[in-house]
């Protein structure tokens, strides 16, 4: 296995590791003014403020991934990078935008009691999830797809190019699953009434995120070059992710949402995982003519700056690591919603 195997292996776990952990956070904020709805003003906001504090402390370290990620891309393949930043530049503009928003709105919004300024910042909060969960899963599907690249490595199409049913529906189905993920989440880190809802938000969101996905996993034998890839292990991901989430709903029924989560994040990292099992050994697809596609070889850097990236991830990544998990563990109870738990 050579360096440019292994950095597409470290960008596809980088990427993977975010729609994992980011899911449930982009979940939470987009159930945010769905959850809470309450007669009562104060109590309304004692809801919200609720759920915002169980995502509060890890939401900014999970999208590290995601800026890892994109980082990486750049070191590792700069052809890739400068390709997907042109040609996805409107959509990963506002990308950038939303989370930017989010991040404000995150700590903006305990600053001032007044309805109107909470209100405003709770907007934000839900924009800044739907936005991002939409997006990212419509700029996924166009990679395995296929943009318009020529044979100079230049993106040719327009922002419309990027919009096509098949990457519609997967952005539709990143958003139910971000959703109902979210959903399960707050079922394992709240109590009383904020748990309640969650749970009956998990299965609500189910049968549609189902319906979704399927549809989906059918557009994509159509959609992607898939079936000339499949071997055993190809062909294997996709179906057991299919299966974890058909599973998850019984333990969604029993209220076991402990296996739920852990089945919902197995076939999220599996959705993902297709797609780069799909993708390699090219990191995007040309709709023009396939040998204009970019690969891990025509978009790498040196084989110098990739051997010196590799040290440094070995060092780093550990320790990055052991700090997240370390961070989970100390925020780990269940927040009941008391006003001395919340802080933001």
């Amino acid at each position: 296995m050579d360096l440019n195997t292994v950095w597409f292996i470290l960008i596809a776990v980088l990427y993977i590791g975010f729609f994992v952990l980011e899911g449930f956070d982009f979940g939470v904020g987009m159930l945010l003014p769905f959850l809470s709805k309450h007669s009562d003003p104060q109590e309304q906001d004692r809801l919200r403020r609720t759920m915002i504090n169980n995502i509060g402390p890890h939401w900014d370290a999970n999208e590290v991934w995601l800026l890892t990620a994109g980082g990486a891309t750049f070191a590792a393949f700069p052809h890739w990078y400068a390709t997907l930043f042109s040609g996805f530049y409107l959509a990963l503009f506002l990308l950038l935008a939303a989370l930017i928003v989010r991040g404000v709105a995150f700590e903006f919004r305990s600053k001032d009691d007044n309805p109107r300024w909470r209100r405003l910042w709770d907007t934000c909060i839900f924009l800044g999830s739907a936005v991002p969960a939409l997006l990212l899963g419509v700029a996924f599907a166009n990679l395995v797809r296929g943009v318009p690249i020529d044979a100079e490595m230049h993106y040719v199409g327009t922002f419309f190019d990027l919009l096509n049913p098949y990457s519609i529906m997967a952005g539709l189905d990143t958003v139910l699953t971000f959703a109902l993920y979210g959903a399960i989440f707050l079922s394992l880190k709240t109590k009383g009434e904020v748990m309640e809802r969650a749970e009956s938000a998990a299965q609500r969101l189910w049968l549609p995120t189902l319906v979704v996905t399927v549809l989906v996993l059918i557009m994509t034998y159509f959609y992607t070059d898939i079936l000339t890839k499949l071997g055993v292990n190809p062909g294997f991901i996709p179906i057991a992710g299919a299966a974890a989430f058909l599973l998850s709903f019984y333990f969604i029924r029993r209220r076991q949402m402990g296996w739920a989560f852990i089945l919902v994040a197995v076939s999220i990292a599996f959705a993902f995982l297709s797609e780069f099992m799909i993708l390699f050994p090219r990191v995007m697809v040309s709709s023009l003519n396939p040998a204009w596609s970019l690969t891990i070889y025509n978009a790498a850097s040196s084989p110098y700056t990739l051997r010196v990236m590799t040290i440094i991830a070995v060092i780093f990544l550990p320790i990055v690591l052991a700090y997240q998990a370390w961070s989970y563990w100390v925020f780990r109870k269940r927040i009941s919603g008391l006003p001395e738990e919340l802080t933001y």
